[in-house]
């Protein structure tokens, strides 16, 4: 069984200490709509967050 992930949008925000809690509510309200969404830090500006939705 293969499983694709397949990037939908990525986008660049400013960093904020409580953004994991939105990306925690949207993957728990949304996994049974085959989304999954992730939060990091910019590699190069850590006062900056790339958030990024995916379809599994």
């Amino acid at each position: 069984m293969e499983s694709k992930i397949e990037v939908l949008s990525t986008v660049t925000v400013d960093y904020q200490s409580d953004l994991y809690k939105v990306v925690d509510a949207l993957n728990r309200t949304l996994k049974d709509k085959n989304l999954m969404f992730g939060l990091a830090l910019d590699k190069d500006n850590h006062e900056k967050a790339v958030f990024t939705i995916y379809k599994t």
